[in-house]
């Protein structure tokens, strides 16, 4: 991978696809960057085995200042939504999504309110988003975890956004898990939960942490074959070093 693209958050985003998030947390607490980037706990992924890295579009929430009013047919209900969308407005970011991007959802602080459902996150992956992130709630997640949509919450909610939550302010620094997230940023989550690797060490970061993650493999596969263990795609660092060496060559 050349320099220029070591500078294009979406080319580095290769270099970090096959990295758990540990190899990361492990290398930047080895470049000084103790505890930095690492999301509450309570954010964490929808379903078991969730994993995703990308650059990431932000979305600033904030509570609503006033209720939804009361809606006199079945019609407008169904359609609530455009209705609240029409008399107070929205800032739309669909159009902002390049394919790999991760979408990181600050909610303000709002109480339950289902911001990402299982409509508008399909929605957002068909513009190609890698996965979404939000210190909120998240609704229908049955369909979520069916789909598997990638979407990694703090909570589950049943409550839908009129009266409730606006956005307002999108591609900003925000805060998202008690961390600082701006737009570029590499975001990732597995099943340990979200880590922010801020863009200016993201290079560094991946280097470190694909020796780790190797050292790791490597050492976990000799000890499957004192166990008499069969070997598992978690053990397979050949074909980790195959795709680095892609990367590296610029196949990837």
């Amino acid at each position: 991978m050349n320099a220029g693209a070591l500078n294009d958050p979406f080319a580095l985003r290769a270099l970090f696809q096959p990295l758990r998030v540990v190899d990361v947390c492990d290398a930047m607490d080895g470049m000084g960057y103790f505890g930095t980037g690492l999301m509450s706990p309570e954010v964490r992924p929808l379903w078991p085995g969730m994993r995703f890295w990308g650059p990431a579009l932000t979305v600033r929430c904030v509570p609503a200042n006033r209720p939804m009013w009361k809606l006199d047919t079945t019609e407008d209900i169904v359609n609530a939504h455009g209705i609240w969308f029409r008399e107070v407005g929205t800032i739309g970011f669909d159009d902002l999504i390049r394919p790999g991007h991760v979408i990181v959802t600050d909610t303000g602080g709002s109480g339950e309110v289902g911001f990402w459902g299982s409509c508008n996150c399909l929605g957002v992956v068909a513009r190609g988003a890698a996965g979404i992130v939000t210190d909120g709630y998240c609704r229908d997640t049955a369909e979520l975890a069916l789909q598997r949509t990638p979407i990694c919450s703090r909570a589950r909610g049943r409550t839908i956004i009129p009266g409730r939550i606006e956005v307002a302010e999108v591609q900003t620094r925000i805060g998202c898990g008690g961390v600082q997230v701006r737009p570029g940023d590499m975001v990732g989550c597995d099943d340990d939960g979200v880590i922010v690797v801020p863009h200016e060490i993201a290079a560094d970061v991946a280097r470190h942490a694909r020796a780790i993650l190797l050292a790791d493999m490597r050492a976990r596969r000799a000890l499957y074959g004192q166990l008499g263990m069969k070997p598992d795609e978690t053990v397979d660092y050949e074909t980790v070093e195959a795709y680095f060496r892609e990367v590296d060559h610029g196949s990837v």
